[in-house]
């Protein structure tokens, strides 16, 4: 096998095209696209509220229904006499808009029937705003 060894000469014509300086030239005119773009091509459109005030809150009657150990109910410090009288105060209070918070305070020693009796009541008439207070008296 013979190996033709051609020396290069200066005269021979260079068929390999350089393309490091036109890599530079595309590079820096990609740059000078990137920093001519405008800015406002570059931003998201949002719809942001407009500056509206809140509504304001209107607070909700309290009533306190406290059911003593012997059963007797009452009323924002009212004795209930019977079971029609509060149906007729827990229906006015259901009607009501906004319905008041009943904050229903059994004592600790009143039986769990009175207590149930009036939960079913206030069910059945449609208060849906009533808690217990004074929960804390039963952990024991």
């Amino acid at each position: 096998m013979a190996i033709e060894l051609r020396e290069r000469r200066d005269d021979d014509v260079m068929v390999d095209i350089n393309t490091t300086p036109l890599i530079d030239v595309m590079l820096v005119l990609l740059i000078m696209l990137i920093i001519t773009i405008p800015i406002q091509t570059h931003a998201v459109k949002l719809d942001m509220p407009r500056d509206n005030p809140p509504p304001v809150l209107v607070q909700p009657e309290i009533v306190n229904l406290d059911i003593d150990f012997d059963g007797t109910i009452s009323w924002n410090g009212t004795v209930v006499p019977d079971r029609a009288t509060l149906e007729q105060y827990l229906t006015a209070a259901a009607q009501k808009d906004p319905q008041p918070e009943i904050h229903l305070a059994p004592n600790k020693l009143v039986k769990y029937s009175y207590v149930a009796m009036v939960l079913a009541e206030a069910q059945r008439l449609g208060v849906v705003k009533i808690g217990l207070v004074g929960a804390e008296n039963f952990m024991e």
